[in-house]
């Protein structure tokens, strides 16, 4: 029999660990070489905010007396450009794109934590996956540097009869086609702002218990645009000084 004085000992649960050395550590010398580099790297070409509007019935089994929490992430399924406008750069084959329909696609992934109507029920998870589709338009106001792509070409080359020079042939001709493989823009998942407003659709006294959902989302989906592009760079190029090598002279 315990005591009304008596305390209950608390549970010791020890854990094993190692206390850790220090190491030495020193700056590593640099050599600078002055140079002019290329360098082919990803160009952010639009960074755009959406404001994505959905309306969602999510079924809830066993029904919900009360929602407790809710967890929300976007993801992207799709991102991509269509370029309708064009403009030449001098001296290339190469187009800026001038505008074009950004087509983007995801889902709104909601975990949804409430409570059942049994008593003393543990809390329910609902997992919730909403799509979303739809477009916007940039311009050329819109991109920060433009989108480059490079046309492919046909041609075909006929001949005139042989014999009289009068008609064509039908039977010879010359083709040519160039092919020109372009970078594909595409996205980057920045930041997803959600904004909703949660509640049964049909009304329900205290206490009693919903089995849907109606859900009314506003979300802010900021996200970036990139192709990966050459630039020419003037800078020096950093080569590390290492001692006592194994390779060379000097060492």
């Amino acid at each position: 029999m315990c005591k009304k004085n008596d305390q209950v000992q608390p549970l010791v649960c020890p854990v094993v660990s190692d206390q850790q050395g220090s190491f030495n550590d020193s700056a590593v010398n640099r050599v600078l070489i002055p140079s002019t580099a290329t360098l082919k790297v990803p160009v952010v070409l639009a960074e755009r905010t959406l404001q994505i509007v959905v309306e969602a019935n999510v079924p809830l089994n066993p029904a919900a007396t009360e929602i407790k929490r809710v967890h929300k992430n976007a993801q992207l399924t799709q991102v991509k450009l269509v370029p309708v406008a064009f403009t030449p750069i001098p001296g290339t084959n190469f187009f800026n794109v001038t505008r074009a329909k950004l087509f983007v696609a995801g889902t709104i992934r909601k975990n949804i934590e409430y409570a059942s109507v049994a008593c003393n029920a543990p809390l329910v998870d609902r997992i919730a996956t909403i799509p979303f589709s739809g477009f916007v338009e940039l311009t050329a106001g819109d991109f920060l540097a433009f989108p480059i792509l490079a046309a492919s070409s046909d041609a075909t080359v006929q001949f005139l009869d042989d014999k009289d020079d009068l008609s064509p042939r039908f039977d010879k001709y010359f083709f040519q086609n160039q092919v020109n493989y372009n970078e594909q823009p595409y996205g980057e998942l920045i930041r997803a702002n959600f904004f909703e407003l949660d509640f049964s659709p049909n009304s329900v006294r205290p206490g009693a218990g919903f089995n849907l959902l109606r859900e009314k989302i506003v979300l802010d989906l900021t996200l970036k645009v990139l192709q990966v592009q050459q630039f020419e760079v003037e800078g020096n190029r950093v080569i590390p000084s290492l001692t006592n090598g194994i390779v060379g002279p000097g060492n």
